[in-house]
């Protein structure tokens, strides 16, 4: 009985972490970019969102899954991103690996 318990506890711990891990990519950041910084195999665009936050996108070719994935923002594009986000003292990160959109 008290491995039994033990086991329940384990899946149960288990089942959270890989949720946790799921739901890290799925941060969606959409807004219009203001400026562009190119870096060496991709670029950081400043995205202002429609709630005056602003997020610094890091867009690699590796990170959003190859060539055929990754496409290059222009200053104006009203853009939607999916990945990782992340904060400093100061600034807002959110590291692509999806593409959702560009007008």
């Amino acid at each position: 009985m008290k491995n039994l318990k033990k086991i329940s506890l384990l899946f149960v711990l288990m089942t959270f972490v890989i949720s946790c891990a799921c739901m890290k990519d799925k941060n969606t950041v959409s807004g219009i970019v203001v400026s562009i910084e190119n870096g060496k195999d991709g670029y950081t665009a400043k995205i202002n969102t429609a709630k005056n936050e602003v997020y610094f996108a890091t867009v690699s070719i590796v990170n959003v899954g190859g060539p055929e994935k990754f496409k290059r923002f222009k200053e104006g594009d009203e853009v939607s991103v999916k990945g990782e986000i992340w904060k400093t003292d100061t600034e807002k990160h959110i590291k692509v690996k999806e593409i959702v959109s560009v007008k």
